[in-house]
């Protein structure tokens, strides 16, 4: 199984996926998570954030997810980059699929800027900023939108996500 959560930098998904793996992980021993910037760095920082490194960077986690859901483990993504063939092959390719999309305003992301992303940008210091160089391609139709310009808690949203996935609602009510 997979769990695609995608949002511009700065909506929360790597918050909302370490949420679920506490609130499913003493539950879901088979649970793993991968963060977008986490698997960029295990591989050595190789790639740049041109629009195509990041379209082979989601091609990675994408591959990655494929092998260990093979192996029967749920797999938890956190992902910036939602080109819509990307999105679709994930349809494709999972038999079991979850796409959540974290919505929030260009200008609440600005507001937060907690890696100074867009602050960069502005400025003219740094460029290929999805968003801003690079266009944003929102979800045609996730499973799931949670709006988070102002967000619940975390565990708010992770519980939200998990009652809504089927898989994971039956192990809540079990518990």
């Amino acid at each position: 199984m997979l769990i695609w959560i995608t949002g511009l930098s700065g909506a929360g998904k790597t918050s909302l996926v370490n949420a679920l793996y506490r609130l499913l992980k003493p539950h879901l021993p088979e649970l793993v998570v991968l963060d977008g910037d986490v698997i960029r760095s295990a591989f050595g920082a190789d790639l740049g954030y041109e629009e195509p490194d990041r379209q082979v960077q989601i091609r990675r986690l994408q591959n990655i997810a494929k092998v260990l859901s093979e192996q029967d483990l749920v797999v938890c993504v956190a992902a910036l980059y939602a080109h819509p063939d990307l999105l679709k092959w994930n349809r494709e390719n999972f038999r079991e699929y979850f796409e959540v999309y974290l919505k929030v305003t260009f200008d609440t992301v600005c507001r937060r800027d907690a890696k100074t992303l867009y602050t960069k940008a502005a400025r003219g210091e740094i460029s290929d900023v999805v968003g801003i160089d690079i266009p944003w391609h929102a979800p045609a139709s996730p499973d799931l939108v949670l709006e988070v310009d102002n967000p619940e808690p975390p565990e708010v949203l992770a519980r939200r996500v998990a009652l809504s996935v089927p898989r994971l609602a039956s192990l809540l009510a079990g518990l």
